[in-house]
């Protein structure tokens, strides 16, 4: 009885190619077009797909992802208060907003349409008659004031500092984290405004978040471990810078640093046995506790 030839190996993709070589992996024949390359040897198609889903992805030092480290939340911040600015000299027809028309030198520019829709504001009568203000159930504001400015000036301080400042951050905490820190530090700002200021005195600004973004820098080079001799003196001058120019909230100033802070004491020291459960909750109550203060301040409003 005679034997019968070998046969080749074909491609287990395409049947109609030989081949004599085999994935490293699953020990199939592959083709030259299936054939990619690995550590050692070459897998096929179905192996390295299979190999990118089983390997986990790089996380920072506090959970979050290491794409933080190219910066598109601070890019997309800084454009999307570009923008805002863009629209809010749009809807000035007097055109004093770009140009700084009034406050301490120009610094703080001339309000618009649209920062008298969007600023925090308590309770105030407007020219037309109608009454506006957190307190008449425009909540929105506490969010909208962190993305409005007075004057370019104004605009281009504080994207200065949020360039600075957030790609540090944002690379060390991960996008959504820095995300969930800037927005709850501004939110914590926009509160302290509401609750400490007049009710008809409008604020807007990024320095809300931005002087919580100081904070967190601070609380975080301290938990890495890292010199913060740099940190504070910056941190002094915009504290004096806060006090001594006219026009400018040392409410929302304030309660951004210490929102910031506490938010980024959340972030630095949660634990890491379920670190993204304890931080979720830590930044829930500290968004609760800012909603109730806002509910404690519009009954006061509007019961006096």
């Amino acid at each position: 009885m005679s034997e019968s030839p070998p046969t080749t190996p074909v491609c287990y993709r395409h049947p109609g190619r030989e081949t004599y070589i085999r994935c490293t992996r699953c020990d199939r024949p592959i083709c030259p077009e299936c054939m990619r390359d690995a550590s050692v040897g070459h897998q096929c198609p179905e192996c390295v797909s299979e190999g990118r889903r089983s390997v986990r992805p790089a996380r920072t030092a506090f959970g979050g992802g290491a794409v933080g480290r190219q910066g598109y939340v601070t890019k997309a911040l800084i454009a999307l208060n570009l923008l805002m600015m863009l629209l809010s000299i749009a809807s000035d027809r007097g055109g004093d907003s770009a140009a700084g028309g009034s406050g301490f030198g120009g610094l703080m520019g001339g309000s618009t349409p649209l920062t008298e829709w969007g600023a925090v504001l308590g309770r105030a009568l407007f020219s037309d008659g109608a009454i506006h203000g957190v307190a008449e159930g425009e909540w929105y504001r506490l969010l909208t004031a962190m993305f409005l400015h007075y004057g370019v000036l104004h605009l281009l301080l504080n994207m200065w500092a949020l360039w600075v400042l957030g790609r540090s951050l944002e690379g060390v905490l991960g996008p959504l984290r820095f995300l969930a820190l800037y927005l709850i530090a501004g939110l914590g700002g926009n509160v302290a405004a509401y609750l400490f200021s007049a009710p008809n005195a409008a604020t807007a600004g990024a320095s809300t978040s931005i002087f919580g973004l100081f904070a967190a820098l601070f609380v975080i080079m301290r938990r890495l471990g890292r010199d913060t001799s740099a940190v504070v003196p910056i941190l002094v001058i915009n504290l004096v810078f806060t006090f001594a120019v006219p026009g400018i909230s040392i409410a929302g100033h304030l309660g951004g640093l210490v929102v910031g802070a506490l938010m980024a004491l959340v972030l630095a020291y949660a634990p890491r046995m379920r670190r993204s459960t304890f931080q979720f909750a830590g930044g829930t109550v500290i968004v609760v506790a800012l909603l109730g203060l806002v509910l404690l301040r519009t009954a006061a409003l509007l019961g006096g």
